[in-house]
């Protein structure tokens, strides 16, 4: 359970993801013991296992049909998935044994284009948390998985209006939201507190004498810096989220010698398009921008036509990794977010970019 008492701005909430995890797991709990749990403890991707509330449980084992509901807190993120309704039914697949067939109903978004890293047809429902909720359902019905398969379908009942106030449509994620989360958790990235503890972030990795702050936008980017610069200490790396302005205003206060930005294709092409508040909501990909990496390192004016006629980053990064252009673009990518920020913050600090993919390998570096 989430700390009620954190002070106002900083508390922590969950994803849909694990909340679609938790009513997973306390449904095919339901099947198993014959009852769905009025709690249940749920593991996060993160690795902390934490209990949640059940609603609306019921199951009717003769059937081999259970159902479950977990509704999302965000903490003090907001978040227009706050109060989601992340409901679950299971059923037993009696011809499947150990297969988990995960499904989204109702107000889970339908994937309709390329370039998200999901199948074209199948639910909106991100890799980190298909293989959480998977990884949940086999911990509480491993002794059914013996015999029978198990489809776990989610569904959303307010997710339909809930997409109207994100861009999923755009993203060509249609009739609903996704299912996120790649730790679990929801920080409050949009509040002033998350804002504050990035400068601070920022003012530590300052007085460490290494001259070097490093800057990513999430976990996984982090991890992958961490790996390319093991000799820097772990107080160097501030995860800055969306907040690239307040992160670069603090390093020039500091008089920090080195900025180091590790990111993936999306958040980059803000970057270089000039956003530095990066934040999915603020501002569209400019695709026209990517359109002409593409064709400055080659690629055919068809392919770059489809690039800008796409409205995700990660289409173009894949559509040029298929051309054997990947490192190029990359780079070029990267060397226009230095141009970009130089023409910002001219001779304030050194810059470097390293870039990696989804799976957090690296790409393209620039100096």
């Amino acid at each position: 359970m989430m700390n009620k008492d954190a002070p106002r701005g900083t508390r922590t909430g969950f994803t849909t993801g694990a909340c679609s995890a938790a009513a997973a797991r306390a449904a095919v709990l339901g099947l198993v013991t014959g009852e769905v749990p009025a709690t249940v403890e749920c593991l996060l991707p993160n690795g902390d296992v934490v209990t949640f509330a059940v609603q609306d449980g019921r199951v009717d084992v003769s059937a081999g049909v259970a159902h479950a509901m977990v509704i999302k807190d965000a903490g003090d993120d907001p978040d227009c998935t706050d109060k989601a309704h992340l409901t679950v039914d299971v059923r037993l697949l009696p011809h499947k044994a150990g297969q988990v067939v995960l499904t989204g109903g109702f107000g889970v978004g339908r994937v309709t284009m390329p370039g998200l890293g999901l199948e074209v047809g199948g639910p909106a429902i991100n890799p980190v948390p298909r293989r959480n909720i998977e990884a949940n359902v086999r911990a509480a019905g491993h002794s059914l998985l013996d015999e029978v398969g198990l489809e776990v379908c989610i569904s959303v009942p307010q997710g339909v209006e809930m997409a109207k106030k994100t861009l999923n449509a755009r993203l060509g994620i249609l009739d609903g939201i996704s299912i996120l989360g790649t730790t679990g958790i929801v920080k409050p990235y949009s509040t002033a507190a998350y804002r504050a503890s990035v400068v601070q972030g920022v003012q530590v990795a300052g007085t460490l004498g290494h001259g070097v702050v490093v800057l990513t936008t999430g976990g996984r980017t982090e991890k992958f810096v961490m790996e390319e610069l093991p000799s820097l200490p772990q107080a160097a790396f501030v995860q800055m989220g969306d907040f690239l302005r307040y992160a670069l205003g603090a390093a020039v206060k500091a008089g920090i010698e080195k900025v180091v930005i590790g990111g993936m294709v999306g958040k980059l092409t803000k970057i270089a398009q000039g956003e530095t508040i990066t934040h999915a909501g603020r501002a569209e990909v400019d695709t026209g921008l990517l359109a002409e990496l593409a064709a400055g390192v080659g690629a055919a004016p068809d392919v770059c036509e489809a690039i800008r006629g796409n409205e995700t980053a990660r289409y173009a990064g894949e559509r040029m990794d298929a051309l054997g252009l990947g490192a190029a673009f990359h780079t070029a990518l990267a060397q226009r977010v230095i141009q970009t920020l130089r023409a910002r913050y001219p001779d304030q600090f050194e810059l470097q970019v390293l870039v990696c993919d989804f799976d957090g390998r690296k790409i393209a570096e620039a100096s």
